[in-house]
């Protein structure tokens, strides 16, 4: 597992930050030294992304929050607070619900809960997650994007920021290079593809339990990604027991990206305490 870290030898409780898809680490490279002045900060490449090896199984969220997990606990620490944009906060949401001593906080940016899209699914949610049912086809997606990376990524990059000029060109080829790897867009939507039945039972089975997030929760989101379309903080209350948040104005979906000083003036005081 390939990860970047900053600020270690600070005597603090550090920050994992978890990408999302299409990204790797590289995501938080505004954001990484200014949240490692006061912390520190580490922020793998995800199982499958970038750097990060690329099996051909475990794509579930909770195999993948293990990783995570065994990760920091070699690194020598024992509690964590979390910040999980797109899948990677998917991947902080399962690891705060099995590990929660592990977790002390959560951030979630621009995502509800995996089980909220299915359960809420209609027209205007399957019209803003449609790659999610592409994605979950066996075969065909490495097949018809891996003819044109750079334009397949370049869509959602495009599509998903703030009047369509959210990323820079240099972050933009970090991603298609990462993506143009061998494995790489098959890890990607093995990502997708373990949503069912691993992930879908796995979430089903603790709500119907009455398991719930116990430590603080900022949810955060793009005035204008698609959280935005929905009652996100609403939704995430019925999951945890201490939750806040709101928008980030002017942001799209990538809002480590498009509004890094907005989103850390948020951040700072949630990880304070």
């Amino acid at each position: 597992m390939h990860y970047r870290h900053a600020g270690m030898e600070q005597g603090k409780t550090p920050v994992v930050l978890l990408h999302g898809w299409p990204q790797t680490s590289h995501c938080w490279h505004r954001i990484i030294d200014k949240l490692s002045a006061e912390r520190p900060v580490i922020a793998p490449d995800l199982r499958g992304y970038g750097l990060s090896d690329k099996p051909r199984a475990g794509y579930d969220k909770r195999t993948m929050a293990a990783d995570v997990s065994e990760l920091v606990a070699k690194l020598g620490f024992g509690q964590v607070s979390v910040v999980g944009h797109d899948r990677g906060g998917r991947v902080a949401h399962r690891w705060a619900l099995d590990r929660p001593e592990q977790v002390a906080r959560l951030a979630v940016l621009d995502i509800v809960p995996t089980r909220e899209v299915w359960r809420r699914l209609d027209l205007g949610i399957a019209t803003g997650y449609w790659h999610w049912f592409f994605h979950l086809q066996p075969d065909l997606p490495e097949r018809l994007a891996g003819a044109d990376v750079a334009a397949y990524l370049g869509y959602f990059f495009e599509r998903w920021t703030y009047q369509r000029q959210g990323l820079d060109a240099a972050a933009i080829d970090e991603y298609v290079r990462a993506f143009s790897a061998p494995g790489a867009l098959r890890a990607g939507f093995d990502d997708y593809r373990a949503s069912f039945p691993d992930d879908a039972e796995a979430d089903d089975a603790d709500f119907d339990a009455g398991q719930r997030l116990t430590m603080p929760v900022l949810a955060l989101w793009g005035s204008e990604g698609l959280p935005a379309k929905m009652p996100a903080l609403e939704i995430w209350s019925e999951y945890a027991n201490d939750v806040t948040g709101g928008p980030i104005e002017e942001s799209g979906h990538f809002v480590a990206e498009e509004q890094p000083e907005r989103l850390l003036a948020r951040l700072h005081p949630f990880l304070r305490g």
